[in-house]
């Protein structure tokens, strides 16, 4: 196959990953999906873990379709983004300490009340501007710490998740920003580790290594990577923003330069939701932290003020749970069925801890819904309940980021998978009477990719890069149809 350069997006979601290859030819680039697999936290003993060796193995496969695809002097790099927060410890020889543990873990319960005990909340928030909760990495780490102190001290490098991944990609070890910015152990302020918060905790500072920047390329792919995949020696390995939260947010179309009172917020919908600001600097502040809003780090020096939300995670478990007793559903089936059940009659918080890691998160659903109103009985009235909660909390952050930067905001972006599901997009328009801009679906794959060309020199910068993307990326715009109903919900 001829055609231009290639570069190679690794995207690792809390349910699924892809190899992806970006294809560019001038200003134009098209996304090419290689290899699709599952991810999912395998338990072991007590506790949930990753997958790693699975993951890894699923990656070289996508590496080696990739180089047979496509011409392997083609391909220019490879990077890696994942979900947050989730970690890995190397000891003294580079070797793994251990599996990394799942976020959803049930480790870290408690563990908030427990750390605030040794530093108050507020000190916690005002070196670290992070959201809590408790599956964040520090408390991970302090779980750790107190069941078995001997592997923190063995520990000479914590590697995020995407960052254990480029490791084991080229070699060299780097704590690439933001999604360092997702442990609360990093100060956004300083652009640093939170030292203050890391020596008051006890955890060994030597650990913690630099702090690199995306689009910083971390040289060549190892010998036995080149060997197994097939990829040639030219192959970079390139970080792009590794939280993938930060990718997607590259690829919001928008044509405005960051500022501390932005016109447009974004949600970055999968499993997770990730609704918030792209904003200048940090807003670390009283209102910041009675919402409990998390500054996260984005590309290139910008501040990702935001609002985590447990997103379609809840309409994935459900569906788990019925394939499991038979019942048996495709997403378009449960976007109908919820279509067809009256608005506005159950809610949830989605955001309960119940609902963190269920059992039974249809029952779960039923229950909390019976606490504040009426319980959803049939699949469709959960669906509904669900869908329909999540536009809520969506009004609720709309409404909480705008007091915080002190304007309207007039336009909400969704990316990512979850722009697919045209009915949960048209609820979010209704639900906070703003049109909704859709798309892209694989925005967090374009994005890594685009990180990786402005430092190989196809892209010069982001707003280049979102320039292109607006230019060749379909998008459906939802204005708001049934607002009124929603009002005082």
């Amino acid at each position: 196959m001829s055609g231009g350069t290639v570069i190679l997006a690794v995207d690792l979601g809390a349910s699924s990953g892809r190899v992806l290859a970006c294809e560019f030819t001038g200003p134009a680039f098209q996304l090419h999906e290689v290899h699709r697999f599952a991810n999912f936290g395998v338990r072991i003993g007590e506790h949930l873990m990753w997958n790693l060796p699975g993951l890894w193995q699923e990656i070289l496969n996508g590496l080696t379709l990739a180089a047979r695809k496509f011409s392997a002097a083609r391909i220019a790099s490879v990077g890696v983004d994942t979900w947050g927060v989730d970690f890995a410890l190397l000891g003294e020889s580079q070797e793994l300490l251990s599996l990394p543990f799942h976020y959803r873990d049930q480790q870290t319960e408690g563990g908030l009340e427990r750390a605030f005990e040794v530093v108050p909340q507020s000190e916690i928030y005002r070196q670290t501007g992070l959201q809590f909760m408790t599956i964040n990495s520090l408390y991970q780490l302090l779980a750790i710490k107190a069941r078995q102190p001997q592997l923190i001290g063995l520990a000479r490098q914590f590697l995020m998740m995407p960052d254990l991944f480029h490791w084991l990609l080229s070699g060299q070890r780097s704590n690439e920003i933001t999604d360092v910015s997702t442990s609360q152990l990093y100060n956004p302020t300083t652009n640093e580790w939170a030292v203050d918060v890391i020596a008051r905790f006890g955890l060994p500072r030597e650990m913690f290594g630099p702090l690199t920047p995306a689009g910083t390329s971390l040289g060549s792919l190892r010998g036995i990577v080149q060997q197994e995949t097939g990829l040639a020696a030219s192959t970079q390995v390139i970080l792009p923003g590794t939280h993938d939260t930060a990718s997607a947010v590259v690829a919001v179309p928008v044509n405005q330069v960051p500022s501390t009172a932005p016109d447009w917020c974004y949600i970055s919908s999968g499993t997770w939701s990730l609704m918030g600001v792209e904003v200048s600097r940090p807003i670390i502040n009283d209102l910041t932290a009675a919402h409990n809003f998390t500054n996260e780090a984005g590309v290139g020096g910008t501040t990702r003020l935001l609002k985590n939300i447990a997103g379609l995670w809840l309409i994935q478990e459900c569906r788990r749970i019925w394939e499991r007793a038979g019942r048996v559903y495709t997403w378009e089936q449960m976007a109908e069925m919820a279509r067809g059940v009256p608005p506005c009659q159950f809610f949830v918080n989605p955001d309960d801890p119940a609902l963190n890691a269920p059992a039974d998160m249809p029952q779960t659903i039923r229950e909390l819904a019976q606490r504040s109103g009426a319980a959803p009985e049939t699949d469709a009235q959960i669906l509904r309940c669900a869908f329909d909660s999540l536009a809520r909390r969506y009004s609720e952050v709309l409404r909480s980021l705008e007091q915080i930067i002190g304007r309207r905001i007039e336009s909400i972006y969704v990316v990512g998978g979850g722009v697919q599901n045209q009915l949960l997009c048209q609820l979010t328009a209704d639900a906070c009477d703003r049109p909704v801009i859709a798309g892209p679906s694989e925005a967090t794959a374009i994005g890594n990719a685009l990180i990786q060309a402005t430092r190989i020199g196809l892209v010069s910068d982001v707003q280049q890069a979102r320039q292109w993307i607006a230019a060749q990326q379909p998008r459906l715009i939802y204005e708001p149809q049934q607002s009124a109903i929603w009002k005082d919900r």
